[in-house]
């Protein structure tokens, strides 16, 4: 009895935090932006102590090496990247044309479709009467989020909140962790302390690894883009990188955009193959380098099961949703695989 009673307070209670997340969840983003970071720092911290340095100055200076990257960041690529949306704005008539005097005959061709059709005619209408509005569209909506862009970044360099936050949870790291350890039911603390620990583990391969992967395959899309002269290089190899925390996803998505920017700009068929060249390379580096030494094997989340968490964290829990969908859905398939062990080792099993 006093088991099950244990179980359902258990139950209850984690109900009752996600009712708190849900309804606190605007309030609790930047707290949880600032526990991830602390969680990314910790490490690195825990080295440096381990060299001599005091917890405090371990922390500062890893608090230091964190600020200035992201300084770095806001000061290098946030105003590059803007340039790149700019410039894309100014060449979207372009794409429209090409879609309308290019593309869309070569459909025709393949499909077989008679170009002289009603149904071709009443197409090529709506396309030539809105392609300008589509264009002041896009210009209009490409604006409103290169100002709420900057708005944001503005908003995150002006509010002190998330580094004293992150500083004082990196600072205090190892002590809230043995505080919730304490307050565990003891029957239950070594089991919760594996769990805890395989999650750890799982959690620190997948956000640091995914993260330096994402960060090299935005750089060497970014590079070979720019060698071969495309315009949109920064910002096609960078919405590829980032897209890669999903495998495939980012080539994919890079491979796409960088081909139809390549055309547009140069008219000449013959670059798809270079664009072609680079994202194999690139993803010959991450097969062949990057995934077996930053990340290896112990993440094991399937594409699929990515996109789903990203979109569903999304959908319930706005940007704190997308924010801690991956390391949820890294800590819930440990703890799916716990109770898959769980259920093949019971009696319902056998039976």
């Amino acid at each position: 009895m006093e088991l099950k009673q244990q179980t359902i307070f258990s139950v209850l209670a984690i109900l009752l935090l996600l009712l708190l997340v849900y309804w606190l969840r605007i309030v609790i983003a930047p707290f949880a932006f600032a526990a991830l970071m602390a969680y990314l720092g910790d490490p690195i911290a825990d080295k440096l102590e381990n060299y001599g340095l005091s917890r405090t100055l371990s922390v500062s200076l890893v608090f230091i090496l964190m600020t200035l990257v992201m300084i770095a960041f806001i000061l290098l690529l946030v105003p590059m990247i803007a340039a790149q949306i700019d410039l894309f704005r100014q060449e979207f008539p372009g794409y429209i044309a090409w879609f309308r005097d290019t593309l869309l005959p070569s459909i025709h061709a393949l499909a077989g479709v008679d170009e002289n059709s009603a149904l071709v005619g009443k197409f090529k209408l709506a396309l030539n009467q809105n392609w300008e509005k589509a264009s002041d569209l896009l210009v209009t909506l490409l604006a409103k989020v290169t100002q709420s862009g900057i708005a944001i970044v503005a908003w995150l360099g002006s509010v002190a909140l998330i580094p004293v936050v992150t500083f004082y949870l990196m600072r205090d790291w190892d002590k809230l962790i043995e505080h919730i350890r304490d307050l565990l039911p003891r029957r239950s603390v070594d089991t919760v302390s594996r769990l805890a620990s395989e999650c750890d583990e799982v959690l620190g391969a997948f956000l640091r690894g995914q993260l330096l992967i994402m960060i090299c395959l935005g750089i060497i899309y970014t590079v070979g883009l720019f060698a071969i002269g495309l315009d949109l290089a920064l910002l096609v190899g960078m919405l590829a990188g980032t897209a890669s925390i999903v495998p495939y996803l980012g080539a994919a998505i890079g491979i796409i955009a960088a081909s139809i920017a390549a055309i547009v700009q140069f008219q000449d068929w013959i670059y798809l193959l270079a664009v072609a060249a680079v994202f194999s390379f690139g993803q010959l580096v991450e097969s062949l380098f990057l995934t077996p030494v930053l990340v290896g094997d112990k993440i094991g989340l399937h594409p699929v099961a990515v996109i789903f968490a990203v979109l569903a964290g999304g959908q319930l829990f706005g940007f704190l949703g997308v924010l801690l969908a991956l390391p949820v859905a890294a800590v819930t398939m440990v703890l799916l695989r716990h109770g898959h062990h769980s259920y093949t080792q019971s009696v319902f099993y056998d039976n």
